[in-house]
């Protein structure tokens, strides 16, 4: 039940000053894909879902799947708080034509664990998509530890992990009690080439929004046993992909792939501009990996 294999992109969503540039999205989804993304996620955390309307969602991934036309997978994102319109966005997403569902841990009001267990079985049992569920404890204030992952990963419906958590000693534990059971995905960009060497299949990616190839041909080098080839790469963008984090994402992606020429309107309030120490060192990488003049 696996949904991809290599790098998924995050996709940042282009905003217009009173909705969605659709014409720019769909110049994004086609540049991901003429450049080997292997799968697209439309309204993740990059994707700025928190500031959309269910409507705007619902219209981003229907862009995106019409855009993509079955070429490679279209994972929604749909998570939330609240479990029961967790489920709705779900079902929405699925009517949209998504291949699979991304959903993060409850935020906020929090749970315990066997709040999330409940959480994610009621969202799986609601479709018939595939889910990754995505673990980001910096955001949400929640953490699934690997024996909650194991629970939940008997569910036939629980394809993938993305584990953003930073703490390689969690998931090493997370991809010893799951392995064979869910695919196990890099939600760090510098720490791919780590969680693939535990095992996992790929990564899910923010900076693939700018460098798409690079991306997918990390993930695939080690996959195909060239190992030392994708390491040099993980340590050869670790500049870029700190300076991509400078700020809170999506800010910088979102203006990195201004630089590039992509139109994509205003950042949402409560998010703001990059201020000028970051930026101008954001440009400086940028200019260094060739990405813009």
């Amino acid at each position: 039940m696996m949904i991809f294999k290599g790098s998924g992109v995050a996709l940042a969503t282009p905003f217009t000053e009173n909705g969605i540039a659709y014409d720019t999205l769909e110049k994004l989804v086609e540049f991901q894909i003429e450049n080997g993304t292997d799968a697209l996620i439309a309204c993740g955390t990059t994707g700025e879902p928190a500031t959309m309307t269910d409507e705007e969602q619902r219209s981003v991934i229907e862009c995106v799947v019409k855009a993509s036309a079955g070429r490679i997978p279209v994972i929604a994102g749909v998570g939330g708080n609240n479990t029961a319109h967790v489920i709705s966005c779900a079902k929405a997403a699925q009517a949209a034509g998504a291949d699979g569902l991304l959903a993060v841990t409850p935020y906020y009001n929090k749970c315990t664990d066997a709040g999330l267990i409940a959480h994610f079985g009621a969202l799986a049992d609601a479709t018939d998509l595939p889910i990754v569920i995505y673990n980001v404890p910096s955001r949400t204030g929640v953490n699934i530890c690997a024996s909650v992952y194991e629970k939940l990963c008997c569910h036939e419906k629980i394809a993938g992990i993305k584990e953003a958590s930073g703490n390689i000693s969690q998931v090493v534990e997370t991809a010893r009690l799951t392995r064979g059971k869910a695919a196990l995905y890099s939600g760090n960009d510098d720490q791919v080439v780590p969680l693939l060497s535990l095992g996992g299949s790929g990564v899910i990616s923010v900076v693939a929004n700018i460098m798409p190839k690079y991306m997918h041909n990390m993930v695939m080098n080690y996959l195909n046993g060239k190992m030392k080839e994708a390491s040099e790469m993980q340590l050869e963008i670790n500049p870029l992909i700190q300076a991509l984090f400078s700020e809170v994402n999506p800010i910088p992606i979102k203006t990195a792939l201004r630089m590039m020429g992509f139109d994509m309107g205003p950042l949402r309030l409560p998010l703001t501009e990059m201020g000028d120490k970051t930026y101008n060192n954001l440009l400086a990488q940028m200019r260094q990996f060739g990405l813009c003049d």
